[in-house]
């Protein structure tokens, strides 16, 4: 891999390997931007096949989070850690707290957070050795556990997608076809049932699906049959990828709206979405509560002022389908182009700052 190369077309800022042998620590820190602010981004911890998968993961995650920040109007740029080992068998305190040391050495230009493979008590390790960090517990001033703020977030933004399909955002006697009932999706479930939505539900854990139905008096599938159920509402909440070339024929949806990461198996099913008319909410910004929730801890967190803010997805996916229809692009390419735009806004006004800066020190000096 020719890292430099790597980093200099994709424009990324700064890559630092972490090693701690006592520990067995292996981390890498991605930073690829940080023209809105510092860099927010989770640690993941898994098992790589090789330390240039986990590299280029890191990569990936952290230009996701760049775009997601951006999205959310959250004046913060966007990063990622992976660590390599096994989340059941390698972890051990010393690793974590070694880690939060080579976080403390950024000075505040990365920030972390829970991710896949890392717990709420893992931060609190990182948060005895740096203040950037956040999602730690309670006790200490944070928001705790994410899923709700994520589920709420992802409700509004079903309703937005629902007034773009359908030209209302009421869900009342929606049926909504949910892939995956974990935590989020259980609690985004919940706001839907109390509008009056029917759910059909599906799970590989079938006490999750059990759940749905007795609290939910939702219907159960099988998961191989929830791309091809009747419904109004495709909404994907565990796997990434399930929108496809096999699924996609196969959908009766008119929207898709779900909690789950990289939703699309490539970019060219969100165009292909776009070409068949299903309003899909872009998944970085639909499921993006939860780094909101946790950025609102950098100010001392305040439940009422997080939430307020996690409202404004609904009014992102509005300025994104507008953007979609405007442009003739999928609703993918929007979201993209809506958060490089607020990127591009703010590099131009600072350029602007810096040449007027020159201008005044060059007259001075004259």
């Amino acid at each position: 891999m020719e890292l430099f190369k790597y980093l200099e077309d994709q424009d990324y800022e700064q890559v630092v390997f972490c090693q701690d042998k006592n520990s067995g620590l292996k981390a890498i820190i991605a930073i690829h931007d940080t023209t809105l602010g510092p860099a927010l981004g989770g640690t993941r911890m898994w098992t790589y096949d090789s330390e240039e998968e986990a590299v280029v993961d890191a990569l990936r995650l952290a230009k996701g989070m760049t775009y997601k920040n951006a999205a959310a109007g959250l004046n913060l740029g966007g990063g990622k850690t992976v660590i390599i080992g096994d989340p059941k068998t390698d972890k051990n305190p010393e690793m974590f707290r070694a880690f939060g040391r080579y976080i403390q050495g950024l000075n505040g230009r990365y920030i972390t957070a829970e991710d896949v493979g890392t717990t709420v008590q893992d931060m609190d390790t990182i948060y005895m050795e740096t203040d950037f960090v956040t999602g730690i517990s309670p006790e200490f001033g944070s928001s705790g556990n994410p899923s709700p703020a994520t589920a709420y977030g992802v409700y509004l933004g079903m309703k937005a997608t629902a007034k773009e399909a359908f030209g209302t955002d009421s869900l009342e006697g929606k049926v909504v076809a949910v892939q995956g009932v974990g935590n989020v999706a259980y609690n985004m479930c919940k706001h839907l049932h109390e509008e009056g939505a029917k759910l059909i539900v599906t799970d590989i854990n079938e006490e999750s699906v059990k759940r749905a139905m007795e609290d939910f008096g939702a219907q159960a599938v099988d998961p191989n049959e929830i791309y091809d159920v009747d419904c109004d509402i495709y909404a994907p909440c565990a796997l990434g990828a399930t929108i496809n070339d096999d699924t996609i024929p196969r959908l009766k949806a008119k929207a898709i709206a779900g909690s789950a990461n990289n939703q699309l198996a490539e970019e060219k099913h969100g165009q292909k979405l776009h070409d068949l008319g299903i309003a899909y909410a872009p998944d970085y910004v639909i499921n993006s509560g939860g780094v909101i929730n946790v950025a609102d801890e950098l100010n001392g967190y305040n439940k009422d002022r997080a939430f307020k803010q996690i409202e404004k997805i609904y009014d992102s996916l509005e300025k994104i389908f507008e953007i979609s229809k405007r442009d003739d692009i999928s609703t993918h390419e929007a979201a993209d182009r809506m958060a490089e735009e607020r990127i591009e806004s703010v590099n131009r006004s600072r350029n602007t700052f810096l040449r007027n800066e020159h201008n005044i020190i060059s007259r001075r000096n004259s």
